[in-house]
């Protein structure tokens, strides 16, 4: 055998086994714990040390930089370029932190958590009445009692009115808390505004906090030697419509709408005011709502013959009466009940027929009149609105409103503002109104007796063929006179 290949093979031998020894050695060092290749115990707690010292200098530049920059919003003069600790020019933050802890840990002072302030409704008792003092009483009317009063604090003369309890056994009656909540919902620049509510001495002293006006629309009228001028008119209308048109988007029937509950002041501004009859509504409108609203003068015909499913319309009646009473200075239906407003009212637009009111069979009252109104076609007789100062486009919006049937009123009242406006006379700028001096001051506002708004839980009284007999086909004619002459006529 060749001597080379013998030292060769030798030479294997022994790397084999150096190699073995090697890795056995590693195999116990590994099972031990260590690593050869690891360094010792020393060096790696040294290199740990050093690390957290680096972070606490890097957290503790970063502070001084986010203090650097909370000094510079407070003294811009103060330069936000200054250099860190390492040399390097700080930037600014991302993002500025509201509160600095500028206790370094370690140091002895511990750090308390600190809570964010939130914007919240904050609930409080009502203040007392006697913040105000009263001056003098305007007027009473079915659910308040108000009084002209001046704010102690502020001196500020506001309207206070007293919510009438007398059914304040069974509860905060309903029309009180239906007032509360229609005016809180209610922000518009023509409706009165609620300031606050506050108490008396037992819990049934309620007293709403509103704002005072020198006027209320019913007492100009009557004190006025001539009716407002057309332009005038039409700027009164234009925000009594805006205020109902404010009311209607939001769901709310007001359901007393007169002159008497139309505020106005001495710059030509109305506000409406009086919701002890408002409700919230909806699309359909609820089932057997109450009758009984609406005070007699400006109730609409649907309700004067039992209906109890309605909606915006009975509003837009009332505003078809107040139009007609600002042209001519007095109220267009003076009933003394029920039977006779609906005798003023088909004596003035007509009776109603299946051509102009279709459905108005079917309301409970509407019977006793079933016997009278024949179904055959005669004429029917025309409208005798007369208003000599009022446009052609005025006496048609007047009769759409004064419409007996309520599918015919207009319902949506959002394009008047828009369409009158741009119609001559141009209504009259709410500076250049006149000033009247008020009746609010030492006296009551109404001195003529008018009826006031139904009063909630009275009866509904069913009207019968005797009572339009009674009251309205006497002599002198009656509802239906004219009617029953062109019958006679036409059978001839």
């Amino acid at each position: 055998m060749p001597e080379k290949y013998v030292r060769d093979k030798t030479e294997l031998k022994g790397l084999s086994r150096g190699r073995w020894k090697e890795s056995e050695e590693l195999e116990v060092s590994v099972i031990k714990g260590k690593s050869r290749w690891a360094q010792d115990e020393d060096d790696s707690a040294a290199s740990i040390a050093q690390r957290k010292r680096e972070k606490e200098e890097q957290r503790r530049a970063k502070e001084d930089r986010l203090r650097q920059a909370d000094a510079q919003q407070v003294h811009p003069s103060t330069p936000v370029d200054a250099p860190g600790a390492n040399g390097d020019v700080a930037r600014p933050s991302k993002r500025l932190r509201t509160h600095v802890d500028t206790h370094r840990p370690g140091d002895g002072h511990a750090t308390e958590p600190q809570l964010l302030p939130f914007p919240a409704r904050r609930f409080a008792a009502c203040r007392d009445v006697d913040e105000y003092e009263r001056l003098n009483e305007i007027e009473e009317g079915s659910y308040g009692l108000v009084s002209r009063a001046r704010e102690k604090a502020t001196g500020s003369v506001v309207a206070l009115k007293k919510l009438k309890m007398d059914h304040a056994n069974d509860g905060f009656p309903v029309t009180g808390l239906r007032e509360i909540q229609t005016l809180m919902a209610s922000r518009h620049a023509h409706i009165v505004r609620l300031r606050e509510v506050v108490t008396g001495s037992t819990w049934k002293d309620i007293y709403l906090v509103m704002d005072f006006l020198e006027h209320d629309l019913k007492t100009l009228l009557e004190d006025m030697a001539e009716p407002f001028l057309p332009s005038e008119i039409k700027t009164l209308m234009l925000q009594i419509v805006s205020a109902t048109q404010h009311l209607h988007s939001h769901w709310i029937l007001h359901r007393d709408l007169k002159t008497s509950n139309l505020l106005m002041n001495n710059r030509g501004e109305i506000k409406l005011a009086d919701f002890g009859m408002a409700r919230y509504t909806s699309q359909p409108p609820p089932p057997k709502l109450t009758q009984l609203v609406v005070t007699l003068w400006y109730r609409s015909p649907e309700l004067l013959l039992g209906t109890d499913t309605y909606g915006a319309e009975i509003d837009i009646w009332s505003l078809g009466c107040i139009f007609g009473e600002l042209l001519t200075r007095d109220p267009m239906f003076q009933g003394k009940n029920e039977v006779d407003q609906l005798s003023r009212i088909f004596a003035l637009l007509g009776p109603p027929t299946r051509e102009n009111w279709p459905d108005f069979r079917s309301l409970p009252n509407a019977k006793a009149l079933h016997p009278l109104l024949s179904s055959s076609s005669a004429s029917k007789p025309q409208p005798q609105l007369n208003f000599p100062y009022l446009t052609t486009s005025g006496h048609r919006l007047l009769s759409s409103m004064l419409s007996l049937n309520p599918s015919s009123r207009p319902p949506h009242p959002r394009s008047w503002p828009t369409r009158t406006s741009q119609r001559r006379p141009r209504p009259k700028p709410k500076e250049f109104f006149p000033t009247f001096p008020s009746k609010a001051g030492q006296e009551r506002r109404r001195r003529r007796e008018t009826p006031n708004a139904p009063l909630r839980g009275e009866k509904v009284k069913l009207l019968g063929v005797e009572d339009f007999a009674r009251e309205s086909f006497g002599a002198g004619g009656g509802i239906l006179a004219g009617r029953e002459e062109a019958e006679e006529r036409g059978s001839r």
